[in-house]
C-alpha cells in the first residue's frame, strides 16, 4: 500500500508557473506508475499528464503538452508535476495516483491515462491561476 501526500499548489497569475509535488510512502515506490489527474468545480476529473515506474516514458493530455512536464525521483519516493505558462483554464485542485505493476519490466514500463487504472489517490492540492 503507498500513501500519497501532494503539495506545491497555490494562487498564481496566468503565465506564471508552479511546481507540484507528490511524496509517497511505503515500499516498493519505484513499482508504481504514477499519475497527475485534475477536476475543477462542475467538472469531471481529467487526466493531465503520467509517467512509467522508470520515468523512461511519460504522457500528457493535449491540453497541457509543451507546458507541463512529469517527472519523477525514485530515490526520494517523489513525482513532480511542473506546469509553466498557466492560464485560468487550469484552475482545478490536482491530484496523484498511483498504479501499482506487478511485474515492472520494459514491457510493463508505461503509464495509463485512465483514472481507474489507478490504484491509490492522494489527497489534492488546489491551483488557481488569476486572470
Amino acid at each position: 500500500q503507498v500513501q500519497l501526500v501532494e503539495s506545491g499548489g497555490g494562487l498564481v497569475q496566468a503565465g506564471g508557473s508552479l511546481r507540484l509535488s507528490c511524496a509517497a510512502s511505503g515500499r516498493s515506490f519505484s513499482n508504481y506508475a504514477m499519475g497527475w489527474f485534475r477536476q475543477a468545480p462542475g467538472k469531471e476529473r481529467e487526466f493531465v499528464a503520467a509517467i512509467s515506474w522508470s520515468g523512461s516514458r511519460s504522457y500528457y493530455a493535449d491540453s497541457v503538452k509543451g507546458r507541463f512536464a512529469i517527472s519523477r525521483d525514485n530515490a526520494k519516493n517523489t513525482v513532480y508535476l511542473q506546469m509553466n505558462s498557466l492560464t485560468p483554464e487550469d484552475t482545478a485542485g490536482y491530484f496523484c495516483a498511483a498504479d501499482l505493476i506487478i511485474m515492472p519490466t520494459s514491457r510493463s514500463d508505461y503509464a495509463s491515462w485512465r483514472d481507474i487504472e489507478y490504484d491509490y489517490w492522494g489527497q489534492g492540492t488546489q491551483v488557481t491561476v488569476s486572470s
